[in-house]
């Protein structure tokens, strides 16, 4: 069984900065792949950022990448997402994600996910 366990969220207000953490636990796995996405009430999931490789290859959403940082520790099997300039848009439940194979912008590209953290950035 493994489990994805995020943390670091919180209420915040406009122009701060937030570190979510993820950390993998159980059977342990080489995860090619650790990611981000993110829920806002009413709409689909979307993509954040994504890292592959122990951390060597990092892609984020256009909305975030001037913004966000994904960095991942390999030796630990956790990846972080540093949120800096947070806008009220940023405002959702973030979900940590991972994949032993493949890596991608989709939902279905992750086989594995954890419960959820919720950002909230008041104006």
């Amino acid at each position: 069984q493994v489990q994805l366990v995020e943390s670091g969220g919180g209420l915040v207000q406009a122009g701060d900065s937030l570190r979510l953490s993820c950390a993998a636990s159980g059977r342990t796995i080489n995860f090619n792949a650790m990611g981000w996405f993110r829920q806002a009430p009413g709409k689909q999931r979307e993509f954040v950022a994504t890292t592959t490789g122990n951390g060597g290859s990092t892609y984020a959403a256009d909305s975030v990448k001037d913004r966000f940082t994904i960095s991942r520790d390999g030796a630990t099997n956790t990846v972080y997402l540093q949120m800096n300039r947070l806008k009220p848009e940023d405002t959702a439940v973030y979900y940590c994600a991972a994949n032993p194979f493949y890596s991608g912008a989709l939902t279905y590209h992750y086989q594995y996910w954890g419960q959820g953290t919720q950002v909230t950035v008041s104006s």
